[in-house]
């Protein structure tokens, strides 16, 4: 009984695994960054209005890689792949903030910077800038405004996190060590510093914006050439049709957005395929599977290891002679 015991403990355990899970980057606070306003919904005037919840950078970067038109239940499930971590609120909020981030646009000059007093404005810290109207700017010539260089962001650019301040993924991971004190800290690895995520500043001219296959990113008119005095200024987004915005002489702007809910694409939508199947161990010379040789090549082997052994006494035989 007692050899048992030992030969139990001698035996080797199976590998554990390495892997951990990345850091989940967390949801930005309220009336901060992607949830800086919250919204209600309904399906048809007069209903009860519902408050959406706050988006998360996992809806967002998931509703990146999908395309779903939306049911108008707010509890239906989302069944896409990648899958889409909530239901369908979650994901109609999802597009609101992309929507928001990309089509809320104002003429050049009716915003102006100011620094915000809790970040003191480093944008390098996650605070973007605050903006505020200012009082003595007026509209003047609408004709100025169907040049799209006259319309500026003043909406905050969701960066590929999913966030509007980036957030740092190896600080939480710092954090974690520090919480774990079990691992040696000779054997940990510290993990790269990354490179922190940018995007454009807001009151950037939609002019620069990213063309759409070979278009640019917005068209902007008069409603009418004829009579300038009395014209309503339009720019619509190509690649969130449906998303427009507008301004009048001696009037303020205002965004409006009738759609699908759904990005601009030219081609037909293919889903992102799954990632490849791990590897069950490394391959290699030692571990590779062979094919069995045919009787032919045995025999060829063998009447080649006779003639080589037939060679090498042939060469020693003179050598021995030559001792005698």
């Amino acid at each position: 009984g007692g050899d048992d015991g030992e030969d139990e403990e001698e035996k080797d355990e199976p590998p554990k695994s390495q892997w951990k899970a990345p850091p989940t980057v967390p949801k930005e606070e309220a009336k901060t960054g992607a949830n800086k306003k919250t919204y209600f919904v309904c399906n048809q005037p007069g209903e009860k209005w519902v408050k959406l919840p706050h988006v998360s950078p996992a809806h967002i970067a998931v509703s990146r890689q999908i395309r779903r038109l939306l049911t108008g239940r707010l509890e239906s499930p989302v069944v896409t792949y990648p899958p889409f971590p909530g239901k369908e609120e979650n994901y109609l909020r999802a597009q609101i903030a992309r929507i928001s981030a990309t089509t809320q646009v104002s003429p050049n000059g009716f915003y102006r910077a100011e620094e915000d007093e809790e970040d003191g404005g480093d944008e390098e810290e996650g605070g973007p800038t605050v903006l505020e109207p200012d009082p003595e700017f007026e509209i003047g010539n609408i004709s100025e405004f169907a040049d799209p260089s006259n319309w500026v962001h003043h909406v905050s650019y969701i960066l590929p996190q999913g966030r509007v301040s980036w957030w740092n993924p190896v600080q939480k991971a710092d954090n974690e060590f520090e919480d774990d004190e079990e691992e040696d800290e000779d054997e940990r690895e510290q993990p790269d510093e990354p490179e922190p995520e940018t995007g454009p500043n807001m009151l950037t001219s939609i002019s620069e914006d990213t063309k759409v296959d070979d278009m640019p990113a917005w068209s902007v008119h008069l409603s009418s050439p004829l009579l300038p005095q009395y014209a309503v200024a339009i720019a619509s987004s190509n690649l969130w049709p449906g998303a427009h915005a507008f301004t009048a002489p001696k009037a303020k702007f205002e965004n409006i957005y009738i759609g699908w809910g759904l990005k601009y694409s030219s081609s037909t939508f293919n889903p992102a395929l799954p990632p490849p199947v791990q590897e069950e161990f490394p391959a290699g010379p030692d571990i590779k599977e062979t094919t069995d040789p045919t009787v032919e090549q045995e025999r060829a082997l063998k009447v080649a290891q006779e003639e080589a052994e037939a060679n090498e006494a042939e060469e020693e035989e003179p050598e021995e002679s030559d001792e005698d």
